[in-house]
């Protein structure tokens, strides 16, 4: 595709670069001087840019190319997954960002040293930087791969390599020098660009179908397939479908909590509000903004279904079929639409918009990444030892994200083979990663705020049961082991509700020596 690229779209995708090293040098100017400042912008981060923020980052490459998938396919149940958002946003507000506030955490992970110790903490710090490494590393590969397929028009392991890098550096720039200020002001622009992008993918299907806007949606409502295209929640009772309304208010629910409030990633961001009732209201609006960004997504996919799969409407061969593999490797409708159909100056805006979801995820991740590291494992291990004045642990911070940075690089090309051992398609196997880590998470902080069990042993076993609980449910474990059919194909919603179960029973078993708690007084702050 980059033969196809005009002088326009280049000047579009070089501009945006440049505004995001442009940001990056800006910051400069505004030094870190602390851990404090660096990991939490020293909390001083406004609650509508926190908010953006939020969709910026969760709004990966994943749902970029994924969410239009989902509107081709099926209808706008996935739309129902915002029922989850906001349910989960309110839980955060209401009970966990109370508690993080009033311990002046820096990571979420903190507050099971004050509940047990130094140890759970650093356990339930290990388990995120596993999930987000993983999780991460997959959504840098499919980025890449979108990446080398718009820049380099093939996926070619080298091209993949380049696009991965690429993203990397421009991540690793825009965050290095100030930390979570500059990722949070450039997430602004990110959302702005495949925000824009959306937009006028929509204008331009819609002003090629021709069709009236109550023509295109007497016709989705009702398909020659017999199909509610404009369905939103799907009733029925489906395991394998993480999208059914059982679904959204169970384990889809369970997911955005972990997202929200236990996964430093995003966590981050809301502890970089003055007070904790910004932080609350950044996630409760973050929630909110989301519906409108998601329904676009869902809606151009629906306007390809009519434009690929109605012959009857856009006067084209009735057996023609969009290919929807390049090179032997399975791609999204979206992707063949971006490589074939779109003209010059859209190109440029959508290959923006796939680096802005990208990035995004990776410069968050970087922080957040970094921010466990220095402050749960490095402090309290050096600190130990000898004084080190605030800068060290800012510089050393700085440090940590270059080597966050490249572990990323190369789980990315590890996910490359993982991918294709594994079979499934790019996008589940890039949204079903953290279910690894979250199982654990989950159940060992209903633990601490729901009840007065657990201990520093408990915790660490409730971790590694929820991981593997989740491993053992993976369709290649299932085949390796010989393990029953229909355990391989429960979709990951229900995975994280089977393994947060099955964390939180193994969290039960400790009994914690904390006086307070064996006296059966309540955990508070």
């Amino acid at each position: 595709m980059a033969g196809n690229f005009s002088i326009l779209d280049w000047l579009i995708v070089s501009g945006y670069l440049l505004l995001l090293f442009g940001i990056g040098w800006a910051f400069t100017f505004l030094k870190a001087q602390t851990t404090r400042d660096y990991f939490l912008g020293a909390n001083k981060m406004p609650a509508w840019l926190v908010a953006i923020s939020v969709i910026a980052t969760t709004q990966s490459a994943a749902t970029f190319l994924g969410g239009p998938d989902q509107g081709y396919r099926n209808d706008y149940s996935y739309l129902a997954v915002n029922i989850s958002a906001i349910i989960a946003s309110l839980f955060i507000a209401k009970v966990l960002m109370p508690k993080f506030y009033a311990m002046k955490a820096t990571t979420v992970y903190e507050l099971l040293a004050l509940r047990f110790d130094e140890t759970a903490m650093k356990a339930a710090g290990a388990m995120y930087l596993v999930g987000r490494l993983f999780a991460s590393g997959a959504r840098l590969y499919l980025a890449a791969i979108a990446v080398s397929m718009i820049l380099f028009s093939n996926i070619e392991a080298g091209n993949i390599i380049s696009a991965s890098a690429l993203l990397i550096v421009v991540g690793f720039s825009i965050t290095f020098l100030n930390g979570i200020r500059s990722v949070i002001w450039s997430d602004l622009i990110q959302f702005c660009a495949y925000s824009f992008a959306a937009i006028a993918v929509l204008y331009f299907l819609l002003n090629h179908i021709p069709l009236t806007l109550p023509q295109i949606v007497s016709e989705l409502k009702q398909t020659p397939e017999g199909l509610n295209k404009l369905r939103i929640f799907n009733t029925g009772i489906n395991f394998t479908d993480p999208y059914s309304l059982l679904s959204i208010l169970t384990g889809m629910t369970l997911l955005y909590i972990a997202s929200f409030g236990l996964d430093q990633d995003i966590a981050q961001r809301l502890l970089t509000c003055e007070k904790g009732r910004d932080g609350a209201n950044a996630i409760i609006l973050s929630a909110f903004i989301g519906i409108p960004l998601i329904w676009m997504f869902i809606s151009i996919g629906e306007l390809l279904y009519l434009y690929y799969d109605r012959p009857d409407i856009m006067a084209t061969s009735a057996d023609f079929t969009p290919s929807q593999e390049f090179q032997g490797e399975n791609i999204t409708i979206f992707m063949h639409y971006i490589l074939n159909e779109l003209p010059s100056g859209l190109k440029g805006m959508v290959t923006v918009g796939v680096i802005a979801a990208a990035v995004s995820t990776i410069n968050s991740g970087l922080n957040s990444m970094s921010s466990v590291i220095i402050q749960d494992f490095y402090r309290p291990w050096i600190l130990n030892k000898q004084h080190k004045p605030e800068h060290h642990f800012v510089r050393a911070g700085q440090l940590c994200m270059g080597l966050v940075g490249a572990a990323l690089f190369f789980m990315s090309i590890l996910c490359f083979y993982w991918q294709q051992y594994s079979g499934l398609p790019l996008l589940d196997f890039a949204l079903s990663l953290m279910v690894f880590a979250y199982s654990g998470l989950l159940g060992v902080y209903f633990t601490v705020i729901y009840t007065n069990r657990g201990s520093t042993k408990s915790v660490i076993f409730a971790l590694i049961i929820g991981f593997v609980v989740t491993l053992i449910q993976q369709r290649y474990i299932v085949d390796l082991l010989k393990l029953p059919e229909g355990l391989g194909n429960i979709a990951f919603s229900w995975q994280l509700c089977i393994g947060t179960i099955v964390a939180f029973i193994v969290c039960q078993i400790g009994n914690s020596k904390n006086e307070d708690i064996q006296n059966d007084k309540p955990f508070k702050l």
